[in-house]
Parts: C-alpha cells; structure tokens; sequence
C-alpha cells in the first residue's frame, strides 16, 4: 500500500520527493519521511500522520541540498503509526537509508540474527531489519545493487526496497518482489515511484520492473538485473495521461472529480472496440478463439468494490454466453482448494494491477493450468504483466481512495467480454451484439443526465447526516449496486451500512427495520416485470415498519412513486447495463455525505488506494 519515491538529478531532491509523496499519499497516510544524501552524510526527516505534518517539519528543519533522495508514505502494518516506525529506516551506523512497501514474512528469525550479534533495533517494523541486512553486506565492500541482491535472496514475502548509500551521492537503487515499482525516464534526471503519479509533471516515459528485480538509477543511466545479477530485459513504455489528470481541477475532493470524470471514463473504456465491420475488436485479449471456444467455466476474482463488478459481469455473461460463471474473493479463491483446470477461464479485476489477494490467486489458477484474464486500468503492473491476456480500461489515474470511475470501466470492461465471449461461440447474433453496443455507446450520455440531477441526491445527504445506520437494497444486477453502495458509505462516512437482495430481506434483515431508518431500494427496470413487481413488495414492507424509502427508479415508471418517500430518477436502460447508471447517485451520496460530518473524503480512516499485502 505505501507510497515510495526515489530521485537523482539536477532538482532539489527533497523539494521533487515530496511532491511525488504528495500525489502518492493515496496509498498511506499513517506517517511520511524523506531522506537525502549529502556531505557525505544521510540526512533524515519523518513524522507520523498526514504529508503535511512532514512538510511542517521540513520547514522548520530544512535538509541540506542534495540531488538525491527517497521518500515515503506509510500504511501501517509492523508497528503503530509513529515518528520512530515512519520509514526511511537507518542503519545501525547511519550508512544506509531504507524505504519499503510491503511485508517481510521471517522478519522475526532475521531480527533475531541481528539482535544476537549485537544490534539494537529501534522501531517495531520489519523494514527496519532489512536496512541493517544491507548495511552489513555495503560495509563488507559490496556496491549497493550487489547488496540488496544478496539480501532479496534471504528475504521472504512482499516487498518493494529502496535505498540510498551515504557514501553513493550518485545512484538510487531498488528491488521489487510482488509489489509495484515503476521507472520514469527523464533527461539527465531519474525516477522510482510505486505510480507514475509521483513523476507525471517530469516525465512520461517510464520503464515496467519485472518479478525479483533490482535496477539502480543515476542521473543518466538506469541498469536493471535480476536478482542474480543477470541483466535483465527493459519494457519502456509512455504514459498517456498527463498532470493534469493528477489534479484535483476545481473540486473539493478528487472523489467529486473522479465521479463526474466518468462519462468521459466509459467513452475512453468502449473507444475502438468495435470495428466498422460490426465486430468487436479486443486486441489485448492473446488468447485464441478455438481456446475461448472450449472455456466450459469462468470464474472471476477480485476484492471489495472490483467484487462487485465482478457479481454483475456473471450476469451479463452467463446471460450472453450461456457459460457457467462463478465469482470468488481472491482473498479467500486459493485457500478452499478451487476445481479450476485447461478448460476455465479466471477473470482478475483490479483497478491497480498489484492487489496482493488477486495476483497470488491468479498465480494458484495458473498453476492449475487455468486461462487467465484481467481486467485492470495500471499499464505495466503485474497482474496484467503475468495474465496470459488483458483488457485494460481507461478510467485515468483514480487518485481518491473510494473506487467510482474504476468501478464503472470495470463494468464497462466485463460487458464488453461478455459480448466478445458471445461473438467468438456463436451465442449471439450479430445484430444482438450491435444493439447493445449501441445502448453501451450511450451510457456516457446517460450518466451524464444522472449528474446533471444529483442536487435531490445532495440534499439527501444534508437530511441524514445524523443517520447512525442506513440499508440497501437491490434484486438482479441491483443487488451489487446495493452492496457497493453500503460499501461506500462505511469507506467514507464510517457509519453501519447494509446491502442485501431485496428478496432475502423477510429473511432476517427486516429486524433491522425501526422508524425513520433509511432504506435505499434499486428498482429494475420495468421490463424485468416480475422483478419489477417484487421489489416494490419489498418497498410496501419497509413502510410498513416505519423506515424511511429513497427509490432509485427509471424515469418513466410512475409505479414506484405510492412507496417512495424520496424518488430518484435514473435514465430508461435496459436491466443488465443499469449499475452503470444506479451506482452514481450512491456514490455521490457518500461523497457528500461524509464531507458534510467533516471527514477526509479521499482518504478515509484504515484505508489506503491499492492493497500491495495479504
């Protein structure tokens, strides 16, 4: 989860490192710390809480000048978030300072080692052992690159490292094992970030780190190895979005932003898919027709918010492919012994491409000789790297913790498979492909109009920002937008929220019911009539019981209006495409709601933006 940065060059460092912390504090904000080589000394600067406690510090206490140093934003696993356990770490003499995402599994047996020869440790984390583990093997004659190798090789876990040597103003070097770490590529001056992000203002040419390697950066030169020193294959790459992207642009939160940037996020997601001879086009997808052919079993696999794309893709693919699809959490997919094999495609959705849960799950299906797809917006993370295809959305960089627009083009992504699985097996003509594509053409539009409307939405947040509890409810497709809507209330507004089919509710949940409780109900569409028929049982039983109705209804259906105490109106969509549309006032309700009790929208309590650890 934690946020890294390195730099070598003509800039200040300390002034370039945090700036890069600053757009990477998505991934941690339990503690931030700089450090910098100069005189022949390292220099260090760490406070616990938020980047702006660092900044403070920084400039009470400035560095020395220097042209290179490394960063860090912290999500706290190993210790409490505090001064002493805010990385960078220092070796015992000072030689070398550490910076690492990640956790390392046989901490305690090496820390043991240390501590048996004499060496006192002064913070509870992990990271720090590997910082005395490399200065023992620098002080020993080797090169700094040489002794990080060396260390990788005793270390077990996930890790990304980043080091500086007080003795070395020249490099920066790093290693990587399961966790991100990207290269930018500038002129006469070089970059390590855990995301593009913390460069985009300087560079966007970047190079992708593989498995297990450690590469060490100059001001101009970049040398990328193995971890046993072989040299290793670059994939340089550019990045095709800009600063600008990164910015918040005039709104209070960049989740405000992310929610209104996502119908151009669809229009970009669905851009060149479909060719002028009516037929989808997915050229990241590198796995043959005749294999997709004898797919007899999909499952798909993903956490939190992605899960629930992951719940309506089986919809709309067992409905369009007529194949079994099951949908699994990673976290728990390769702990309950899954019967996956030649025959199953597994479907990975991950807005990073570097959720810990859903790489090692991707790893045991493929190594039960299963296809593997992801669906991911991060070009050059792992997951896409190590499925044997991808679908890469293009929702841009998605900086607020809470997921919108990553939501919505996952959705995007996994109807387009769906309709490209139908394509390839026959299961749906051509004309039954180009019509939902044509509705798929114009969701941008419709979201648009939802957003045009949220003021209703808006004010409802103002009416319940006391609620201590509030339902969802949802029947088909709704039913993952009720769950992803309960999700994001209990991100951002740190209240108890619920989402449950609406036809399981007489089965327990309607305990929950008492006066004024309010109780959010997704409405199908009423061509699905006896589902149509069913929820609105459901709204009549809420009443009943006193709790407060907001109905989320299309446009046209006056049906809803007698069990409505607020009224929603969603545009007229067909069944299986309407998440794209119902989950947007949820999200703006959220928003708005946990701004208005004073809580830091982009960066809620316990959270951080992409889960690098198990």
């Amino acid at each position: 989860m934690c946020g890294i940065v390195g730099y070598v060059g003509p800039q200040a460092a300390v002034d370039t490192v945090v700036n890069g912390l600053r757009r990477l504090e998505y991934r941690g904000y339990d503690s931030a710390g700089v450090a910098v080589v100069a005189g022949g000394r390292l220099h260090l600067a760490k406070k616990a809480g938020k980047l702006g406690n660092l900044e403070k510090e920084l400039a009470e206490h400035p560095l020395p000048t220097s042209g290179l140093g490394i960063g860090h934003t912290r999500w706290a696993t190993h210790g409490g978030p505090n001064d002493v356990n805010a990385h960078p770490h220092l070796s015992a003499h000072e030689r070398v300072a550490l910076v690492h995402n990640g956790i390392v599994e046989n901490y305690v047996r090496l820390r043991g080692e240390l501590e048996a020869a004499g060496l006192t440790m002064t913070s509870e984390t992990d990271s720090e052992v590997v910082a005395h583990l490399v200065a023992q093997q620098v002080e020993a004659g080797a090169r700094l690159d040489e002794a990080l190798r060396t260390v990788c090789g005793r270390l077990e876990g996930t890790f990304t490292l980043v080091a500086v040597d007080s003795q070395d103003p020249t490099a920066v070097v790093a290693a990587r094992r399961n966790s991100p770490l990207v290269v930018g590529v500038g002129q006469g001056e070089n970059f390590l970030a855990s995301d593009v992000a913390a460069f985009i203002e300087h560079t966007r040419e970047a190079i992708e780190l593989g498995q297990d390697q450690v590469v060490r950066i100059t001001a101009d030169a970049i040398e990328v190895t193995t971890f046993d020193g072989s040299p290793a294959e670059v994939r340089p790459y550019h990045v095709d979005w800009d600063l600008s992207a990164a910015e918040k642009g005039g709104y209070d939160w960049f989740m405000r932003k992310e929610i209104h940037e996502q119908p151009r996020a669809v229009a970009d997601t669905l851009l060149g898919r479909y060719d002028a001879n009516a037929r989808l086009t997915l050229d990241e997808i590198r796995i043959s027709e005749d294999e997709l052919r004898s797919i007899d079993k999909i499952v798909v696999i993903a956490c939190g918010t992605a899960f629930y794309a992951g719940m309506v893709a089986k919809y709309a693919i067992e409905h369009w492919t007529r194949i079994p699809c099951e949908v699994e959490l990673a976290s728990e997919f390769r702990y309950r012994d899954p019967i996956v094999g030649p025959t199953t495609l597994v479907v990975a959705i991950s807005q990073s491409g570097e959720t810990a849960d859903t790489l090692m799950a991707i790893r045991h299906a493929q190594q039960q000789r299963a296809r593997v797809l992801a669906v991911c917006n991060t070009n050059g993370s792992t997951i896409p790297r190590e499925a044997d295809a991808v679908i890469y959305t293009h929702a841009g960089p998605e900086i607020g913790v809470a997921s919108t627009k990553g939501f919505l083009t996952q959705l995007v992504a996994c109807y387009l498979l769906g309709l490209y699985l139908a394509q390839v097996r026959g299961t749906k003509f051509g004309d039954e492909i180009a019509a939902v594509m044509r509705e798929l053409a114009a969701m941008p539009d419709a979201i648009a109009a939802v957003l045009d409307g949220i003021q209703p939405v808006l004010d409802l947040a103002a009416e319940f920002v006391d609620a201590p509890s509030v339902l969802f409810l949802g029947r088909h497709v709704g039913y993952p937008v009720a769950l992803e809507g309960a999700l994001k209330l209990k991100e951002l507004a740190y209240i108890h929220a619920e989402g449950f089919a609406a036809g399981e509710l007489k089965h327990g949940p309607i305990a929950l019911l008492e006066n004024d409780l309010p109780v959010f109900a997704v409405v199908p569409p009423k061509g699905r009539d006896m589902l149509h028929a069913k929820v609105l049982s459901n709204l009549q039983e809420v009443r009943a019981r006193g709790a407060r109705t907001v109905v989320l209804a299309e446009e046209d259906d006056h049906d809803v209006t007698p069990y409505a105490d607020v009224l929603i109106r969603l545009p007229r969509v067909s069944t299986l495409l309407q998440p794209l549309v119902a989950t947007v006032p949820l999200q703006v309700f959220a928003c708005e709601l946990a701004s208005r009790k004073g809580h830091d929208v982009d960066q809620p309590r316990n959270l951080a933006k992409s889960v690098t650890v198990e």
